[in-house]
């Protein structure tokens, strides 16, 4: 007799900030995947608008955290601490996830147990206003693309305890330099050539307009140098069959 194994419990972060307009949305895209089992964990990073009134209503489906304002690695590190499931997933409260997400990319971790974590496609998409309702309306940008969002991917919970939590010492940046980490450290990945994360632009999006230098991209590049200079290791002297950082990371769009 062939036995079923269940399915794993996911863990789902959602980090929000003044979120009111995005918070009831995102939670019921994430009940819409129809996965179970699933906890949600809403980590609210020191909100002043209606965010804690909104999280109330969904007090029987999430477990809703407030803390100071520390800034997203810090909530999603708090999700991450109080996480159950063996799996992480990541929502930012302004993003929404493509139908099924879920299920395809926990099944395709099931299956493939050297695999630490799935990605999939990001499509991005233009916030133009809101309609009677307050829901929001999109104009897609660009084509899917492969980058580094965390919101694409799900993750083995074991990855964080190897390789450490976000670095709450970034503002900004903090998601690629983990990426960069877990390249160093060959973590295991796949992208999926499907798109699993719709990625939305607005007037408020903390990363709106900011430059490179603001955004510490180059920040995070010396400190994946310093790393590998430490260590002895020489970066274009790749293990082999192990990808590039570039093929890891993948490719923003252009013109954004």
């Amino acid at each position: 007799m062939t036995m079923i194994k269940p399915s794993p419990l996911v863990s789902v972060i959602i980090p929000v900030y003044n979120g009111e307009k995005f918070l009831a949305e995102a939670i019921n895209n994430v009940i819409a995947q129809n996965y179970q089992p699933l906890e949600i964990i809403v980590v609210d990073d020191g909100s002043t608008d209606k965010t804690a009134q909104i999280a109330t209503e969904f007090r029987e489906v999430i477990h809703y955290i407030y803390q100071e304002n520390q800034g997203p690695a810090t909530a999603r590190n708090t999700g991450i601490k109080l996480a159950q499931g063996e799996i992480i997933a990541f929502l930012d409260v302004d993003d929404l996830w493509s139908e099924n997400k879920l299920q395809i990319q926990v099944n395709y971790l099931v299956n493939n147990p050297n695999i630490a974590l799935v990605q999939g496609l990001i499509q991005q998409r233009k916030i133009t206003g809101f309609t009677e309702e307050n829901k929001p309306i999109f104009v897609k940008v660009h084509e899917p693309y492969n980058y580094i969002n965390i919101g694409s991917a799900i993750y083995r919970k074991s990855v964080f305890e190897q390789i450490g939590l976000f670095d709450e010492r970034m503002k900004y940046g903090e998601d690629v330099d983990w990426f960069f980490r877990a390249w160093e450290n060959n973590i295991a990945k796949v992208v999926l050539e499907e798109v699993t994360l719709f990625y939305h632009q607005h007037n408020h999006n903390m990363t709106k307009d900011k430059k490179i230098v603001e955004l510490g991209l180059l920040r995070v590049f010396k400190r994946h140098l310093d790393r590998n200079r430490k260590e002895g290791k020489i970066p274009e002297k790749l293990a082999l069959n192990k990808p590039t950082i570039v093929e890891y990371i993948g490719t923003p769009p252009q013109n954004n």
